[in-house]
């Protein structure tokens, strides 16, 4: 599960400390994930056991509801699920991979909106937003997403594509996704091309996009003397894109080779780089972020200690 380090403009944990909520992530959704499946076995077999049906309904039930209900502060995780959603018993251990990995969108979602001691007022779409979830739960641990967000610039701030951090490259993504009969041809100039029953018409390049927020990158790295490979991707998941050249340090994903895309991520076992987290803070240091203090620092200021 990617992890996300700046949503827009709000405040991120990740600023704070780069270098340290990366794994603790990693360990919180192992741990986290391994005590779910154990009780999930747990449960499934006192299933089978349990023939009356309504000891079933009292026993079954109730370690399974526990966890969602017992969560401790340290481990920093609130499992935030509808009492409806949580008395079932997924079926198979990929229906609970996917109930596991739907419990952590929020918690993602928290931790890229708020600090110890402050707090951004997140628009609650993005508990629905079905392409953040995409790239959260489709992509590895080991990759570091800045979904939309705010550069602070010298002439003002300026939103960004979608911004995919790997131990070996940033990718700048931007999607184009047009009805499924449409073919996209991509083209050298500021206009590309739809063609749709041999009728073609023209719209504007996304990569005028995506340069710009290359020039941003590129300048902010220039700055801290990071050198880290940099390369644009149109990304088309219901597409096809026909094209014979790809630009320099471009990629296009259509439809046929979205799945591929996605599993040569999925199958890169390189572990999380310092180089990469480097990379991540100062991209960070130069985010727009808008917050307020948290209530309860409104009036005293404790000692640092995991957020609630």
């Amino acid at each position: 599960m990617a992890q996300l380090i700046k949503l827009e403009n709000y405040i991120s944990r990740y600023q704070r400390d780069i270098f340290h909520y990366p794994s603790q992530f990693s360990r919180l959704k192992k741990e986290n994930w391994e005590r779910l499946k154990y009780l999930w076995e747990d449960q499934k077999q006192l299933k089978l056991e349990v023939e009356n049906e309504k000891e079933l309904k009292e026993s079954n039930f109730s370690k399974w509801r526990s966890f969602f209900n017992s969560r401790s502060e340290a481990e920093d995780i609130d499992m935030e699920e509808d009492t409806d959603d949580i008395n079932f018993l997924p079926a198979s251990e990929d229906e609970l991979k996917h109930y596991f990995l739907d419990t952590l969108i929020p918690f993602q979602l928290k931790w890229a909106s708020t600090t110890i001691n402050e707090m951004s007022f997140i628009n609650r779409s993005y508990y629905q937003d079905f392409l953040l979830k995409y790239f959260l739960q489709r992509i590895p641990d080991t990759h570091l997403l800045m979904y939309f967000p705010i550069f602070q610039l010298k002439n003002g701030p300026m939103e960004g594509d979608i911004v995919l951090i790997s131990p070996l490259e940033i990718e700048i993504i931007t999607l184009l996704e047009k009805p499924k009969n449409q073919v996209i041809i991509p083209n050298d100039s500021r206009l590309w091309f739809i063609e749709e029953n041999n009728i073609q018409s023209k719209f504007l390049s996304p990569l005028i996009s995506t340069k710009r927020t290359e020039t941003i990158i590129q300048s902010i790295l220039k700055k801290y003397q990071l050198d880290f490979p940099i390369k644009k991707v149109v990304l088309s998941r219901t597409n096809v894109m026909n094209y014979q050249l790809e630009p320099y340090h471009t990629k296009f994903v259509d439809r046929d080779d979205h799945e591929e895309w996605l599993k040569q991520k999925q199958q890169l076992f390189t572990p999380l780089k310092h180089q990469q987290l480097k990379v991540a803070e100062v991209l960070l240091k130069h985010c727009e972020s808008i917050a307020v203090k948290r209530p309860e620092w409104e009036q005293d200021e404790p000692s640092d200690t995991l957020s609630k």
